[in-house]
C-alpha cells in the first residue's frame, strides 16, 4: 500500500454543550498535528490539577472534507497516530471507529465508506465552504473525529488532547494487496559483514512478491542475474492462510537469504536501509510498499545486553511525549531534535514514559542511533486517576500492544517492550498472572525483543501494606466538590489526596531520595516483586540501586535493569555496572523537562515562583535538560559519569548567584540546579557555588587565573567549590594521580551591553519546523541569565506559522500559543513553521523597548 499525508484541510471546535460550548460553536482551521489542551485556560478550579498543568479539558469535533474520484485507488486506509482520547471516527455521518487509548495508532477502513464522483481529482482538503460544495456537484466527504478529554483527571501527567499526531492515508489500488505494515524484516544472523534477513510479507491474496533493496552489498541467494553491488532482490511466494488479521490478511510468504558487505546499524554507524516490495497477485493486481530497516542484533543474557555481539551499557533518559512549547503536538523535527538532545546530553537509550512511543521519534532515534525502550502503559486495572484508562484495559490491551509491536518492529533502535510503569498489581496474584501473560503475548508478537516492566520496588511493598491506595470512593468525593466550587465560582480548589504513583513521588519529594532507595532495600520489597521479575525476560527497577548488589548475586540469571533511577547515582550505576554485565542498563528520570506533574522535580526561587499562585507551575521541572533545550548542569555531570563517548570532562556549572543562599523548592529528582554561566553580573563580591565535573585524581579551580581551591574526586565525579563572584573567567583544571593536567574548561563572564538577539539552531535552518532562541546576550552572544524582560513575538511572510513561543520556567503562567513570554535566566524559545520554497521574519520585541529580528 501506499502511504501520503492527511494532515490539511482540518477544522476544530469544542464539543461540550455542559461546558458552555454549544454545537453551533464556530470551527476554527487547523493543521495536525494539533494540540486542543495548549489552547485551553488554565485555572485553580480545573480537575486535571498538577498533574495535567491546571488545565482545563473540554471534548472537540475535528472535521475534514474532501472529494474522491472514481479512478481513486479502490482500497482506502486512515492511519490516526494518536488521538487523545476515546477517539470517535466518523464518515458521512457513520461511526467507523472507536479507540480509547490515546497514545497508540490505529487504523479505519473508509474503502466502502467514501462518496465517489467523475472528475473529483484529488482529496479537496481546505474548506467547509458550502459554495465548494455546490461547484462540485456532489456533496463532499466528511470526515468527523471527536476526541475526548473533558474527563478530567485522566492522567499523571500533561497528556494534551485532539489530534496530536499526523494523520496517514494508506491506499491500493485493488482489494488484492500488500496490508499495511505487511513488510516485516528480521536480522537472523550477522557474521563480519556476512548477515542473514529473514523477510515477511502480508498480503490479502496469493501471489508473488519481489523484494529490492538499494545500495546494499552483493547477495548470495540472488534470484536476480542482473544484481549488482548496489541492489539486492529476492522474490517468494506469498500463499493463502487460514487465520486473518484485522485488515484482511488471508495470504503470507517468507524468505531468508544471505547479504554480504552489510553496514550494521550500531550507535557509532547508525545505518538505515530501505526496501522495496512489488507485489503481483494471481490474479494480476499489482501494488507496491516500502519500508526502512537496519541490521543488527541484539541478545541478552549473563553475558549483559549485546548489540552485534558486543556488549552495551544502557545509559538512557526518560522522557514524556510532550514537545515543550508546542505541548503534545507531534513534529518529526522536534522529535528529531529532543533524540539528539539526548544523545549530546549523553544517553544512549530513551525510555517512552509511559506511552508508546511516536513513529517520528523511532525515525529519529534509528537515524542519530538510539536505542529504544517502548513501554505500553502506566496503569493496568487499579487507578492512578478517577478518568484512567483502567475501564478499558481489559478489553483493549491486547490489540494495544500488537498495534505497538506492528509500529517498532522494523526500528532497529527498538530493543526491549515495557509492560508497564509502576503497576503495584505486580504485587498481587492477578497482576503476577498478568505480567506472564503480557510478556508471553509480546512473545507471540516478537521474539527478537526482549520485555520487561518498571516496578517501584518500595512502593510495591508500600501499596502491599495499605498505603498510597486508590479509592473510587475518595475520587468521586473530590469530583463532586470540584464541580460544586466551580459551579459556585468559589477560587480555591479541593484538597487532593494523592494515590498510586503521585502519592508516592509526593512522598519521596518530602523525604527525599535516599528514602526510595534505602526503603526498595527492604527484606519485604524482594517478597512482593520475586514473582513478577520472574515474568519477564529483564527486571525492571524503579530507583532500587540499593538492591543490585543483593539481588545480582541472590537471582544467579536475574538481568537488571535501572528503569527509572535518580540522577546523582549515574556514576555509581556505571562503576557497577561495568563489573556485574547482568547490571544491564539505566533510564534516569528524567531526561527533558516535561509538561505536567507540575513541580515536582524543580528546586525554585521565590523570585521565578511564587507559591500563592498553584496554577502557574506548569512543569515538573526535573529534566537534565530544561524545556526549550537548554542544558543544565547535570546534563554536563551525565556526560561524565557516563563516559558519554568516552567523555572525562572537566565541565563547571554554578549555582544562580543571586541566590546562593536562598531557600528553593523541595525536591528528590533534582541534584544541582547550577547552569553553566559565569555571567552574574551586578553580584561583584557575592558568594558563589560553583561545581565541577570530572573523572580525575583531581581539580583545580581558578577564578581569573588565580587557583581558589584543589580537591581529590572520591566515589564520585563532582567537585564543590565556595568561591566569589567577579567578572572574567572561571576555570577548571582536572588532574591524574601523578598530577598531570588531563583537561581544562573555562566560562567566560558577558560584558555590559544587553542586547535581546534572535538566532536559529544550526540543525533547524533547513527544515520545515525551526527552533529560535530568544536570548539575552552581551555584544558577543554570551547570554546574560539575571536579565529578564516581557516578550511579544510576530512573524510574517506567507504560510509561516508561530508554533509555540515560551521560555523553560517551571512556573510559567504564560501560554505558549499566545506569542508573549517572560525570560527564565536570559532565555526563551520561539518555533516556527516555514513552508517549503516560502520565507519570512520573525520579530520580537521586550518590554524594555529593545527588538531582535531573523530572517526565516
Amino acid at each position: 500500500m501506499r502511504v501520503s499525508t492527511f494532515n490539511e484541510g482540518w477544522s476544530y471546535r469544542r464539543f461540550n454543550a455542559e461546558m458552555g460550548y454549544p454545537d453551533d460553536t464556530d470551527f476554527t482551521a487547523v493543521s495536525i498535528p494539533h494540540d486542543a489542551m495548549l489552547y485551553e485556560k488554565r485555572s485553580q478550579l480545573a480537575s486535571s490539577g498538577t498533574n495535567g498543568s491546571w488545565f482545563e479539558g473540554a471534548d472537540y469535533e475535528y472535521v475534514k472534507h474532501f472529494a474522491v474520484s472514481e479512478d481513486a485507488p479502490a482500497v482506502q486506509w486512515l492511519e490516526f497516530e494518536g488521538v487523545y482520547h476515546n477517539a470517535e471516527v466518523w464518515l458521512n455521518g457513520e461511526k467507523l471507529a472507536f479507540r480509547p487509548y490515546g497514545y497508540t495508532n490505529f487504523y479505519v477502513d473508509i474503502s466502502s465508506h467514501v462518496k465517489r464522483r467523475p472528475g473529483a481529482g484529488e482529496p479537496v482538503n481546505d474548506s467547509l465552504n458550502e459554495s465548494l460544495n455546490e461547484s462540485l456537484n456532489e456533496p463532499l466527504n466528511e470526515l468527523r473525529v471527536i476526541a475526548r478529554n473533558v474527563d478530567q483527571p485522566n492522567s499523571r501527567w500533561y497528556s494534551g488532547a485532539g489530534i496530536y499526531r499526523p494523520v496517514q492515508l494508506w491506499t491500493a489500488e485493488s482489494a488484492e494487496h500488500i496490508v499495511h505494515n505487511g513488510v516485516t524484516v528480521r536480522t537472523v544472523s550477522v557474521d563480519g559483514q556476512r548477515a542473514r534477513l529473514w523477510v515477511q510479507v502480508d498480503a490479502t491474496a496469493a501471489g508473488t512478491a519481489t523484494i529490492s533493496i538499494p545500495q546494499m552489498g552483493d547477495s548470495t541467494q540472488s534470484d536476480n542475474a542482473q544484481d549488482n553491488n548496489s541492489v539486492v532482490t529476492h522474490s517468494l511466494r506469498v500463499e493463502a492462510q487460514t487465520d486473518a488479521s484485522a485488515q484482511g490478511s488471508i495470504a503470507q510468504g517468507s524468505i531468508e537469504f544471505d547479504v554480504e558487505g552489510v553496514q550494521l546499524w550500531s550507535l557509532d554507524n547508525p545505518y538505515v536501509y530501505e526496501m522495496h516490495v512489488d507485489y503481483v497477485s494471481d490474479n494480476g493486481s499489482r501494488d507496491q510498499a516500502t519500508t526502512t530497516f537496519g541490521v543488527r542484533t541484539i541478545s541478552w543474557g549473563d553475558e549483559g545486553f549485546l548489540l552485534n555481539g558486543k556488549r552495551v551499557i544502557i545509559q538512557g533518559a526518560c522522557i514524556h511525549h510532550d514537545n515543550g512549547v508546542l505541548g503534545a503536538a507531534t513534529y518529526a523535527q522536534a522529535e528529531e531534535r529532543r533524540v539528539r538532545l539526548m544523545k549530546e546530553a549523553g544517553y544512549n537509550a530513551i525510555r517512552s514514559a509511559h506511552n508508546p512511543i511516536s513513529k517520528a521519534l523511532l525515525d529519529a532515534c534509528d537515524k542519530l542511533g538510539v536505542l529504544v525502550m517502548d513501554e505500553y502503559i502506566d496503569h493496568w486495572y487499579i487507578h492512578k486517576t478517577q478518568h484512567d484508562y483502567v475501564d478499558y484495559f481489559d478489553q483493549w490491551w491486547q490489540q494495544d500492544l500488537r498495534d505497538m509491536v506492528e509500529k517498532d518492529k522494523n526500528h532497529p533502535s527498538v530493543i526491549m517492550y515495557s509492560t508497564g510503569n509502576e503497576v503495584a498489581e505486580t504485587a498481587q496474584k492477578r497482576g503476577i498472572e498478568l505480567t506472564a501473560q503480557m510478556t508471553e503475548f509480546l512473545h507471540s508478537l516478537d521474539n527478537t525483543r526482549a520485555v520487561t516492566c518498571g516496578i517501584n520496588i518500595f512502593f510495591n511493598f508500600l501499596n502491599k501494606i495499605g498505603f498510597g491506595q486508590y479509592s473510587d470512593e475518595k475520587a468521586a468525593k473530590e469530583a463532586e466538590e470540584a464541580a460544586r466550587r466551580k459551579a459556585a465560582g468559589e477560587g480555591e480548589a479541593v484538597k487532593h489526596k494523592a494515590s498510586g504513583s503521585e502519592f508516592f513521588n509526593n512522598l519521596a519529594g518530602i523525604m527525599g531520595a535516599d528514602f526510595m532507595k534505602i526503603g526498595a532495600s527492604l527484606p519485604p520489597c524482594d517478597w512482593v516483586t520475586r514473582d513478577a521479575f520472574a515474568a519477564m525476560d529483564i527486571a525492571g527497577y524503579n530507583y532500587g540501586i540499593n538492591r543490585y548488589k543483593h539481588d545480582l548475586k541472590k537471582y544467579e540469571h536475574r538481568l537488571i535493569l535501572g528503569s527509572e533511577t535518580f540522577c546523582n547515582d549515574a556514576y555509581k550505576f556505571r562503576e557497577l555496572a561495568k563489573k556485574e554485565p547482568r547490571l544491564i542498563g539505566d533510564f534516569v528520570w528524567a531526561g527533558m523537562d516535561y509538561l505536567g506533574e507540575t513541580g515536582v522535580g524543580g528546586w525554585e526561587y521565590a523570585d521565578y515562583a511564587p507559591r500563592e499562585q498553584k496554577c502557574g507551575w506548569l512543569t515538573a521541572g526535573s529534566g537534565r535538560v530544561d524545556l526549550i533545550g537548554n542544558f543544565l548542569g547535570e546534563a554536563y555531570y551525565t556526560r561524565v559519569a557516563l563516559e558519554s563517548e568516552g567523555d572525562q570532562g572537566p565541565y563547571i556549572a554554578v549555582v544562580p548567584v543571586n541566590h546562593t543562599h536562598d531557600k528553593h523548592s523541595p525536591s528528590a529528582w533534582k541534584m544541582s540546579n547550577a547552569i553553566a554561566s559565569w555571567s552574574w553580573n551586578g553580584c561583584e563580591g557575592e558568594d558563589a557555588r560553583v561545581e565541577v565535573y570530572a573523572r580525575a585524581a583531581s581539580v583545580a579551580l581558578l577564578v581569573n587565573g588565580v587557583e581558589v581551591g584543589r580537591k581529590k574526586m572520591r566515589g564520585d565525579c563532582i567537585a564543590r567549590f565556595n568561591t566569589t563572584w567577579q567578572p572574567g573567567v572561571v576555570e577548571a583544571i582536572s588532574y591524574d594521580a601523578s598530577g598531570k593536567e588531563i583537561g581544562r574548561y573555562a566560562l567566560h563572564s558577558a560584558g555590559e551591553t544587553t542586547r535581546l538577539t534572535a538566532s536559529c539552531e544550526p540543525e533547524s535552518e533547513n527544515l520545515r519546523v525551526k527552533f529560535i532562541h530568544v536570548d539575552y546576550t552581551d555584544n558577543a552572544g554570551e547570554v546574560k541569565p539575571l536579565e529578564r524582560g516581557q516578550l511579544s513575538v510576530s512573524v510574517e511572510g506567507k504560510g509561516v506559522r508561530l508554533l509555540g513561543f515560551g521560555c523553560a520556567s517551571p512556573y510559567n503562567e504564560a501560554s505558549f500559543v499566545s506569542g508573549e513570554s517572560g525570560t527564565y535566566y536570559g532565555r526563551a524559545l520561539a518555533v516556527v513553521e516555514v513552508p517549503e520554497d516560502a520565507s519570512g521574519r520573525l520579530i520580537v520585541r521586550d518590554n524594555h523597548g529593545r527588538t531582535a529580528q531573523l530572517d526565516l
